[in-house]
């Protein structure tokens, strides 16, 4: 095997301290395993004003581990988002979810809605619909498998979990990235009333309202509902005409029912209805249209311009509207059930959830009118799934819970592409399938404390999974040519995994946990379009072998530090790779294992309450990783050889941003009888190299950082509050990904400054 170049990490297990972020890590978890009575700091004098914040930094509950517990004795790698933290930092979606939290990276897919999720380095790009992700994402314990699910609006929550590191002990889907869970706010008993309303640049303006209160005696209701209108920042380079509106609402209903004591039946149901535009591409280098034969469209030097243009008979043949620029016609319904009983000695509780998506969505990834590459999804997905599980009541020395997964996801797919314009193909494209998976699992977990302070932690997790590819088939419609004829596939998967951590509890501020966990994310299909049956063959499931410390610190009362350092070792990492096609003379997308690669990181969270009235937040995240072992096709050599050329890519770095980092600063005082509440926050990403396997260097995506501020203000008992806001302050040029496909070398610009006024009423 050819040698990969002898630059070594510049993160190791055993010099992980001498890095400049990182040599404050592990002194840091040392102090953890010493009582901190000495290190206590003194709060200071009363205040008798009524911006007063508490003496003590607050104890955040999570449901991480399936128990209601503080975040501070999890021995796992969480961050947990309340809904003021959210609504402060401008978190809108589960894009904006990575500007607040550590390791985390959301793309999307070509600017389209479908988000594309990295935890810590753990993820592979896939514009298709079809494969699941590598971090588990969960809207109240239901999972949602299809990453094109996950991008609705996130309103009316009580909190976000991020959880870092593999997961499958616990939770009803395996995942080697990490999980997310979205926790709606629940149903009280006394009458509740709620409007918030903003209007923003671009003229942009969104609301969500709720009403909570009781039905019936033993019946709590809530219905909550919010929209997204407006704000189209984009234009036609040509016509001059916008693009970026939203158009997207959303409800939901939930019921909670309360028939004895230890009985609770809640019931959640939401649906949503999305005909938002989507992101225009921008062209970051010049454009020959028809292969050189027709206009060139120069480079985009105005951030706002894109271009987009449908041909009416490819319109027809979609159902679309030939003035239609990129945007999406999507919608979907979700219905929760959730059975719980309390017993003497553990919990019992189902979880039941089916979930529909319809997805309609148009994107033009040539950022032109030409017909170079105008593609367009029609798909349909139903999920229905079933969790039993039961888990010991706290308190005792010995904490379990065990529980039954199973699940059938069915997925029907039409994937068009309008290559008229291209030479030597000249004609539409279409590539369908179905695509149907059954799963069920069995998973435990136990912890035993064996002294008050040292505690031992074991999971188990059996999954089977049947995958199946039903008549996948792909050709030009007109003229009718059929490259690949239907083709059926199927796989077993039976992969266990696990986890065995060793907990360090010195004082009830203090944690330090070692912990040992074995991740696996199904294998799938690349389900692109193709000339070549070989691309059809399935990739096979990943394997992640990670090791962890990590420490959480309370200092006193008004400082908490949380750090940890992880290695992973990866098998048969999911890369998105390429073969060469004969009828485009040139390189398509197919995923591929990369038989072995490793990846070494550190993160750190800070909360620091310096007075009664500022405090700060702060995290930062290190990472790189290589391939150990990876034998592919050379996308950039092929183009150049006219065939397809493969190599080794043995000790070529991962394409995962190095460094990350983000953080808050709030001011609250009392002035003219008013609170108010002033925060600023930044976030920054490091240079995001481009996988060498498919890109040269120009691919690379340029490191940024992001300023947002808010102003909040709040008479003393109203349920009024006014909040101003900005985003992006320094209006940043940035660009969020970059790609291309056929000859079109294309990027996503994130969105320039943009302000907005709040109104928010509670009662």
């Amino acid at each position: 095997m050819k040698a990969g170049p002898t630059r070594a990490y510049p993160i190791r297990p055993v010099l992980i301290v001498s890095t400049p972020v990182t040599r404050y890590l592990v002194p840091t978890m040392l102090v953890a395993m010493v009582p901190v009575s000495s290190l206590s700091a003194q709060s200071d004098s009363t205040q008798s004003d009524s911006t007063r914040r508490p003496a003590a930094l607050s104890a955040v509950r999570v449901t991480a581990q399936r128990r209601d517990e503080a975040a501070q004795r999890v021995g796992i790698a969480v961050t947990p988002l309340t809904a003021s933290q959210l609504a402060e930092r401008g978190v809108q979606g589960s894009f904006d979810l990575q500007r607040v939290t550590p390791g985390l990276e959301v793309e999307p897919a070509f600017g389209s809605g479908q988000p594309q999720y990295r935890l810590r380095g753990l993820g592979f790009n896939d514009y298709a619909t079809n494969n699941s992700s590598t971090v588990g994402v969960y809207a109240d314990d239901a999972a949602l498998p299809f990453p094109v699910q996950t991008q609705g609006l996130l309103f009316d929550l009580e909190r976000v979990e991020v959880l870092r590191g593999p997961q499958g002990t616990l939770y009803g889907r395996n995942s080697t990235g990490g999980a997310i869970n979205f926790v709606s706010r629940r149903p009280t008993a006394a009458f509740r009333r709620g409007l918030q309303v903003d209007a923003g640049s671009f003229g942009a303006v969104n609301a969500e309202g709720f009403v909570s209160g009781r039905v019936a005696p033993r019946l709590l209701g809530r219905l909550s509902a919010a929209t997204q209108q407006g704000g189209a920042w984009q234009s036609d380079r040509v016509t001059g005409r916008s693009l970026g509106a939203r158009d997207h609402t959303a409800l939901r209903g939930q019921l909670d029912w309360r028939p004895q004591d230890r009985w609770s039946l809640l019931l959640i149901g939401n649906a949503f209805r999305d005909h938002s535009d989507g992101t225009g591409l921008a062209l970051f280098a010049p454009l020959g249209t028809r292969g050189g034969a027709g206009p060139t469209v120069p480079a985009d030097a105005d951030r706002r311009a894109t271009g987009w243009g449908l041909r009416p008979a490819f319109a027809r043949l979609v159902g679309a509207d030939s003035a239609q620029g990129p945007g999406r016609r999507n919608s979907g319904t979700s219905a929760t059930v959730q059975l719980r009983h309390a017993g003497d000695r553990a919990t019992f509780t189902s979880i039941t959830n089916a979930t529909r998506l319809d997805r309609f969505e148009v994107g033009d990834w040539d950022a032109s009118a030409s017909a170079e590459s105008d593609e367009v999804f029609r798909t349909r997905i139903g999920v229905l799934s079933q969790e039993l599980r039961l888990t010991s009541n706290s308190g005792a020395a010995f904490e379990w819970q065990g529980g039954l997964y199973a699940a059938r996801e069915q997925l029907d797919d039409n994937f068009y592409s309008d290559f008229t314009d291209v030479p030597g193909l000249g004609a539409a494209a279409l590539t369908t399938y179905g695509q149907r998976a059954d799963v069920a699992a069995v998973f435990a977990q136990g912890g035993y404390s064996f002294t008050p302070m040292w505690r031992v932690v074991g999971g188990l997790r059996l999954e089977y999974e049947h995958r199946r590819l039903n008549g996948l088939t792909t050709g030009f419609v007109n003229p009718a040519v059929t490259f690949v004829p239907p083709t059926d596939g199927g796989f077993i998967t039976r992969l266990p995994s696990g986890k065995l951590a060793l907990e360090y509890r010195p004082t009830g501020t203090a944690l330090t946990y070692l912990s040992f966990d074995r991740g696996v994310k199904s294998g799938g299909f690349t389900a692109y379009n193709t000339t070549n049956p070989a691309q059809l063959a399935n990739f096979a499931p990943e394997i992640v072998n990670a090791v962890e410390l990590g420490a959480k610190l309370d200092v006193g009362t008004r400082l908490r530090v949380n750090t940890a350092l992880y290695t992973y070792d990866y098998r048969d990492q999911q890369v998105l790779s390429t073969v060469y096609d004969q009828v485009s003379r040139g390189p398509i997308g197919r995923i591929a294992n990369a038989a072995r690669s490793r990846i070494h990181g550190a993160e750190m969270e800070l909360v620091w309450q310096i007075t009664p009235r500022l405090d700060v937040q702060q995290f930062w995240a290190v990472r790189a990783g290589r391939y150990r072992e990876f034998n592919t096709v050379d996308a950039q050599a092929s183009i150049a050889a006219g065939r397809e050329v493969t190599r080794s890519f043995a000790g070529t770095w991962l394409n995962i941003p190095r460094y990350s980092a983000g953080g808050a600063a709030t001011y609250a005082f009392d002035a003219g009888g008013v609170q108010w509440r002033t925060q600023a926050s930044y976030s920054y990403r490091d240079r995001q190299e481009a996988s060498r396997v498919i890109f040269s260097p120009e691919y690379d995506v340029a490191p940024y950082a992001l300023i947002n501020a808010t102003i909040t203000a709040q008479r003393a008992g109203s349920p009024w509050s006014l909040q101003l806001f900005g985003r992006n302050l320094a209006d940043r040029r940035y660009e969020l990904t970059r790609n291309f496909f056929i000859n079109a070398r294309v990027t996503a610009i994130g969105q320039p400054a943009t302000a907005g006024l709040r109104i928010r009423y509670e009662r």
